[in-house]
């Protein structure tokens, strides 16, 4: 009986490492094994997976294809021995997404850390403010704000944010302080990714949606514009604190700031067993402030 596994190890070495020589000196086998196993590996998929030539190795493009499941397999095959193996460790690759600011901030330091305690963990951390699509984009983990109705997902609130309505004075002084939401339709909102505002009146949460003639996905852009008076904004307080402090910014609507939003990691239902997942989300919940500011 053919084992199914058989080439796999030695196809993801060789494409690594661009060349059978590196591949079997990584793996401890021959030149002459690592080429036979690949050969054979071909043969059974009736395809090849690299170019050869007498200078170098390369993959064909069937050959790329096959190597993103290749190392998914590779990856998942050492989780599940190490899921039930006596120590556990968290080790081969990692992908983890994250909003920028919020990854920048908060969430890479703590990655960075957990990765030099690790060695066998390789991580791929993406920051992005585009909402992923985690299974279909190969992520392992997403760390993510506000409401989560994704059943397919597992979450754990591992922290929670603020946000604050806020513009400079010059802007308030030359337009007029907003008193009540309506009063927004009326100003320049400055417009950052999310496409809602949230309030919370007499105890019930309110959406809203601004309107305005700037619109920018990067919050610190947006915090910009807001300091130098083009309108009001609404960020995470970890933006606008030192603003508030100086007063670059004021509160507007303070009066029925919005709850606190909560901050989730999230993983499919596959990774909730896996020793490199659950160990960082440990992490990230002991290790982030339980609501996040600039202190």
């Amino acid at each position: 009986m053919t084992d199914r596994w058989s080439g796999i190890d030695e196809f993801v070495a060789v494409a690594n490492a661009s060349s059978f020589s590196g591949a079997a000196a990584k793996l401890g086998c021959s030149v002459t094994h690592c080429s036979r196993a690949v050969a054979r590996l071909e043969q059974r998929l009736d395809a090849p997976l690299f170019h050869r030539t007498t200078r170098r190795v390369t993959l064909t493009d069937t050959g790329r294809t096959f190597l993103g499941h290749c190392e998914r397999l590779v990856a998942e095959r050492e989780e599940a021995i190490a899921s039930v193996s006596a120590t556990g460790e968290p080790q081969g690759q990692l992908r983890v997404t994250c909003s920028t600011a919020l990854g920048e901030l908060f969430v890479a330091p703590i990655v960075s850390r957990y990765a030099a305690a690790y060695p066998k963990l390789s991580i791929t951390m993406e920051l992005t403010n585009r909402l992923v699509d985690i299974v279909a984009d190969g992520f392992d983990l997403a760390i993510r704000t506000g409401d989560m109705a994704d059943s397919q997902m597992i979450r754990t609130r591992i922290a929670s944010r603020s946000l604050c309505t806020c513009a400079a004075p010059g802007y308030l002084d030359a337009v007029g302080r907003p008193r009540t939401v309506e009063d927004l339709d009326a100003h320049q909102c400055l417009l950052g990714s999310a496409t809602t505002w949230h309030f919370c009146e007499e105890g019930r949460d309110r959406l809203h949606r601004p309107t305005g003639r700037l619109q920018i996905n990067s919050g610190r852009a947006i915090l910009d514009a807001a300091v130098q008076g083009m309108g009001i904004c609404q960020l995470p307080e970890f933006y606008v604190l030192p603003h508030l402090r100086s007063g670059a910014l004021q509160l507007v609507l303070a009066d029925i700031r919005p709850r606190d939003e909560a901050i989730w990691a999230v993983y499919p239902q596959r990774r909730h067993l896996s020793p490199k997942v659950t160990a960082l989300v440990a992490l990230l919940r002991r290790e982030l402030p339980p609501a996040l500011n600039t202190g």
